[in-house]
């Protein structure tokens, strides 16, 4: 079975996809039985669609892939901690495991602003490893913003 690091470099790839088309760099892989069954990244500036977050593409993905909304046995790689709209979507198709690299302390609902996915009130859980690959996914995320920020101001001086 490959590492957690070796399928988080994967969603870093996808993230990178994302930055090339002007979206904000988030990437997710799911996996089952050691096995890639969907990759995706951010689309909602180019399907001008706000659920084109890559965890929710990734999902429908591997749903299609599966026949079946039950993503039982799946375990989702993505690059930043799940907002409030992914972590309901995973917990609404029964993701088995969810590992992220940084953490989203305004937006994160994995555990840092609030625990959806592992809340015990919810008829599923799925359980949570934080922090792989933290560093690269979140400079990743700083670069892509710091540019975004300085073409901002250059436009404006123009």
């Amino acid at each position: 079975m490959r590492s957690h690091e070796y399928y988080m470099s994967l969603a870093l790839e996808e993230a990178y996809q994302a930055a090339t088309k002007g979206e904000v760099p988030i990437g997710a892989v799911i996996v089952k039985d050691d096995q890639v069954i969907a990759r995706a990244h951010n689309l909602r500036e180019t399907l001008q669609l706000p659920t084109a977050h890559a965890e929710h593409l990734a999902i429908e993905q591997a749903a299609q892939a599966l026949k079946t909304w039950r993503l039982e046995g799946c375990t989702l790689y993505v690059t930043l901690e799940p907002c409030v709209m992914c972590a309901g979507t995973i917990v609404m198709s029964r993701v088995e495991q969810v590992v992220y690299g940084a953490e989203d302390p305004k937006g994160g609902c994995s555990g840092s602003l609030m625990n959806l996915i592992e809340d015990a009130q919810m008829n599923h859980r799925a359980k949570v490893v934080r922090g792989v690959l933290a560093y690269s996914c979140g400079q990743q995320l700083k670069t892509f913003f710091k540019t975004l920020r300085q073409r901002k101001k250059e436009k404006s001086h123009k």
